[in-house]
């Protein structure tokens, strides 16, 4: 559906993007993941037409994209763009009256997405007096009350608390099912390997790795040790074969060299902690994203 190639965009000798690209199909939800300040924001605003490449292709369903395709898409950017005296009602319908939709339509339409996002009571209140994460509901309905084929979200999960971030996530995989193509944009990683078919990761600009979840999970191969203990872990990321250690609190996620013994090593570690579990798996995407980001920037750093 959506195919970009080669963008490259500069702002006052700044490099922001250098030859990304990436292909997004049909009832796919394809994440878009980086660092703060990485180029994924000027990526989606390059896809939307907002500002031009200075080289490189967009292209949706081959064609390069134009204005009569405006309406194939859905945008729900970072910023909040409501208008906070207008009531919730008032606010949908404007929007989808932008797009083309008939004003009985619309109503009946957004009167269905409120009352599964749980507002349905909340249409006569004001856009200012909702919470963040309710008013970033608004703002996903209004990207999307016009049935678009491409659905592009820049930070979704802003604002949200875990069990509306559930819903946003039951609600994707919905729309997946409906034959729609999703790109979202997000830093944190551990969303991202739940919801994401397709990925790319952006670095300083640059797509440093891209593919589905799982060629991303099968390059770096089924090298992690996942423990859980009782006991002061510090000590694991010195431990022989351990390239690198993520700790959260009384669990950590090892990377491991391909020739450790792993029997040995879990030895070595039941001595000094009380080991509760271990488990040999994948390496969860969180620690590719650190293993590749900060491979590249003590790479850069080196060459200073």
């Amino acid at each position: 559906m959506l195919t970009i190639e080669n963008l490259r965009k500069e702002y006052a000798r700044v490099v922001a993007l250098e030859d990304v690209s990436f292909e997004v199909e049909k009832g796919e939800i394809f994440g878009l993941i980086g660092p703060n300040g990485a180029g994924k924001t000027t990526t989606i605003r390059i896809i939307l037409n907002i500002i031009e490449a200075d080289s490189g292709k967009v292209l949706f369903d081959g064609k390069e994209f134009s204005p009569d395709l405006q309406n194939s898409v859905g945008y729900l950017p970072e910023e909040r763009g409501l208008y906070k005296k207008s009531t919730v009602m008032d606010t949908i319908l404007y929007f989808a009256e932008l797009r083309g939709m008939a004003r009985s339509t619309a109503r009946a339409k957004a009167t269905e997405w409120l009352q599964k996002m749980g507002l349905g009571d909340h249409t006569k209140r004001k856009v200012e007096e909702l919470s963040k994460g309710n008013q970033q509901k608004i703002q996903f309905v209004s990207a999307i009350i016009h049935d678009p084929k491409l659905i592009v979200l820049d930070e979704p999960f802003s604002g949200l608390d875990p069990v509306n971030q559930e819903l946003f996530k039951e609600i994707f995989l919905a729309l997946k099912q409906q034959g729609k193509a999703v790109i979202y944009s997000t830093h944190q990683m551990e969303q991202a390997e739940k919801l994401s078919d397709s990925l790319c990761l952006i670095d300083r600009g640059r797509s440093v790795l891209r593919g589905s979840m799982r060629d991303v999970k099968r390059k770096y191969g089924s090298n992690t040790l996942l423990i859980e203990f009782n006991g002061d872990g510090t000590f694991l990321e010195s431990l022989p074969g351990v390239k690198h250690t993520i700790r959260y609190g009384n669990s950590a996620e090892l990377q491991l060299d391909g020739v450790v013994d792993l029997r040995q090593l879990v030895q070595e570690i039941n001595a000094r902690l009380d080991l509760r579990k271990f488990e040999l798996k994948e390496p969860s995407l969180q620690s590719i994203f650190l293993e590749v980001v900060g491979a590249r920037k003590t790479t850069q750093e080196a060459q200073a």
